[in-house]
């Protein structure tokens, strides 16, 4: 496989999915063949399963089902469009990815990380990012983000309280710890023109220095 596989990780409010597109644009003016695209979700039966993992009505979920749910959608979404892409030297960046099931099902769900990352082994196989991004804000000032952005998706999990997202913002940092050379910090409560310089030389500087 001769692609770069990059992924955007963060706690909600973090800003990634808005960075993804400068980052995308930047990228193809630089001459990548690039692909954009996301978790849950980036092809049509992904979706469907993303709509179900975070309708807010659907707060009966089981965290061991919530964790299920999102590794049947990345296998399907791996097979279906990212493979496919890395096949054929593409640079794919994908906003959310594996460390989001560690963070928010096997940390702050509790059902244990390494529990949580045997299940997506099985999806991905041995399919890890080359690069990981996190962008990382606290979690009390993300959410006072999305609070006031009436363009974001609103989904199940903006149920969840102050408790649950710090449990994901440590979870991230101990992925941090576990995977030094592949997790790379972005700081992300900066103005957004700066977290996006930041972005695009962290990756761009990969790109020219992989292998």
């Amino acid at each position: 496989m001769s692609g770069y596989f990059v992924t955007l990780e963060g706690g909600e409010g973090a800003g990634k999915s808005s960075i993804l597109q400068s980052l995308e644009i930047k990228l193809k003016s630089l001459g990548y063949d690039v692909l954009t695209t996301r978790e849950p979700g980036g092809i049509e039966i992904a979706e469907k399963i993303r709509k179900i993992i975070l309708d807010p009505a659907h707060t009966a979920m089981d965290g061991r089902t919530e964790a299920l749910l999102y590794a049947a959608a990345r296998r399907q979404h791996l097979v279906e469009k990212v493979l496919p892409a890395l096949e054929k030297d593409k640079i794919v960046l994908c906003d959310r990815f594996v460390d989001s099931s560690l963070a928010y099902q096997g940390f702050a769900r509790g059902l244990g990380m390494d529990d949580v990352f045997a299940i997506n082994q099985f999806a991905i196989q041995d399919c890890m990012p080359d690069l990981t991004l996190f962008f990382d804000i606290e979690p009390k000032k993300g959410l006072e983000r999305i609070a006031t952005n009436k363009d974001r998706e609103r989904n199940r999990l903006d149920l969840e309280d102050i408790q649950f997202h710090e449990q994901v913002y440590e979870a991230y940092k101990k992925l941090k710890a576990r995977f030094p050379e592949r997790i790379q910090v972005i700081n992300a409560d900066q103005p957004f023109e700066q977290v996006e310089e930041d972005t695009i030389n962290q990756t761009v500087s990969h790109l020219e220095n992989r292998a």
